[in-house]
Formats: C-alpha cells, sequence, structure tokens
C-alpha cells in the first residue's frame, strides 16, 4: 500500500482532502504551508507569509485525530525574502531521518503577524 500525506486548508479541514503522495501544500490567507516527507514520516517543514515586517516568526502546531492542540516547536524567527515584487518571510524546520507522526495527525503552522493557520493532514 502506498503511503500517503494529504493537505487541507484550515477552513476545509472537515470536508476536503487531495492526495499528495509524498508532498503537501496547504494555504490559509496569506500565509502557505509547505510539507516534504512520505507517509507519516516528515523530514522538512516550510512556511511563507506574504510580505515583511520586523519580529515575524513562526511556529508549528499539531492537533491529534481528537483534537488536542500541541505546540510542536517554539517561535522561530522569519527571514525577510525579496523577489522582484514580491516580499515574504520565511521560515523552514528539518528533521534528520524524519519526524514520524500518528495517522490523521494535522500538522499546522501559524505566525505572530497575521491570522491563519494552513494544515496538513498526515495520512497512511
Amino acid at each position: 500500500m502506498r503511503k500517503r500525506i494529504y493537505m487541507l486548508t484550515a477552513a476545509a479541514l472537515v470536508f476536503a482532502a487531495a492526495p499528495a503522495y509524498a508532498d503537501a501544500k496547504a494555504e490559509d490567507g496569506r500565509i502557505g504551508l509547505s510539507v516534504y516527507g512520505k507517509g507519516l514520516r516528515v523530514n522538512d517543514v516550510g512556511a511563507h507569509m506574504e510580505g515583511h515586517g520586523t519580529g515575524v516568526r513562526a511556529r508549528l502546531i499539531t492537533y491529534t485525530p481528537k483534537g488536542y492542540r500541541s505546540e510542536l516547536t517554539g517561535w522561530k524567527d522569519a527571514t525577510p525574502v525579496t523577489a522582484a515584487l514580491t516580499k515574504l518571510s520565511t521560515v523552514g524546520w528539518k528533521w534528520k531521518g524524519g519526524k514520524t507522526f500518528p495517522h490523521g495527525t494535522k500538522l499546522c503552522v501559524e505566525f505572530n503577524t497575521v491570522s491563519g493557520e494552513p494544515c496538513a493532514v498526515i495520512h497512511r
């Protein structure tokens, strides 16, 4: 059986899913999330927020299949990136050997300066 990661935006967590096989991308408002891995194992997570600012930070949050919320990481400073007229604040996390999550866990990102919380649902 092929292992998969499904992606969902925070607004549609219950209603929609799209297969992504090894990788997932999600957006919510000005925030984007990219998850790289295979099945229940996640190797890298990247996030971006539209715009620059002082003190922009992000953290990863998980929700268990029963809905319990916990902070996976602490706050991490984002790096401002400019490409042509596009301004983003980016941040990333990498786990050597990957990090395994229980089936059905929602992996989400939140930034301290804007609302929105895109999530990827980790599935077998």
